[in-house]
């Protein structure tokens, strides 16, 4: 009998493997899930009746900086994260935690170390990192926005049209509209440009 699921959810078929490996010896009863795109991830997030864990790497395919994080994060907001990437930076895994990751492991740690990660993520336990309340309020604004308001967000901060934005997620102008109105107000700016600041100050814009 399966004991939930773990999400595996990067682009690198051999170290999908490797995770495929750790998470069977921290969880051999688990079922695996594999994804290789963020959208992919994202479907498979949103499918899952009974995930236990994400696994997944900052520099996917559809991903800028940490959009991944936030878009999975708003699909399923109980569910822990953990990164698992050759991202680096000191700040990398303080940002990650602000939009919704519960730790942050480099890709290069020892495989003992990864199954700890996973362990500890499993647990429910959080990775510490040093807090920053100013960014860690607007981290909170934006954890608020729903999976489409995200994806809005995101096409704002690719300086698409509202027109353009419309096209690529199959939906209308006036809905885009809607969203960004919701958006503004969560995020307690006044327009697009305050909004795409206030998302890039944190990183969300930048790739990884």
């Amino acid at each position: 009998m399966s004991d939930g699921q773990i999400l595996i959810a990067d682009d690198h078929p051999l170290f999908r493997q490797a995770l495929c490996l750790a998470a069977a010896r921290v969880a051999p009863r688990a079922a695996l899930i594999e994804a290789g795109t963020l959208a992919a991830a994202a479907e498979a997030a949103a499918g899952a009746d009974a995930l236990r864990l994400i696994l997944l790497d900052l520099k996917m395919p559809g991903a800028q900086g940490f959009s991944g994080v936030a878009l999975l994060h708003a699909e399923r907001p109980e569910v822990p994260i953990l990164i698992v990437s050759s991202a680096e930076g000191l700040g990398v895994a303080q940002e990650a935690r602000r939009f919704g990751a519960v730790g942050f492991v480099g890709k290069d740690a020892p495989l003992e170390a990864i199954e700890a990660a996973i362990t500890q993520a499993l647990a429910g336990e959080v990775l510490p990192s040093a807090p920053d309340p100013e960014l860690d309020a607007v981290a909170e604004r934006v954890a608020s926005l729903t999976p489409m308001q995200l994806k809005v967000l995101l096409g704002v901060l690719g300086g698409q049209l509202n027109k353009q934005i419309a096209y690529d997620l199959a939906i209308s102008e006036a809905t885009v509209k809607a969203h960004m109105t919701a958006i503004l107000r969560k995020l307690d700016v006044g327009n697009r440009t305050q909004a795409v600041l206030a998302a890039r100050a944190l990183g969300l814009g930048v790739r990884h």
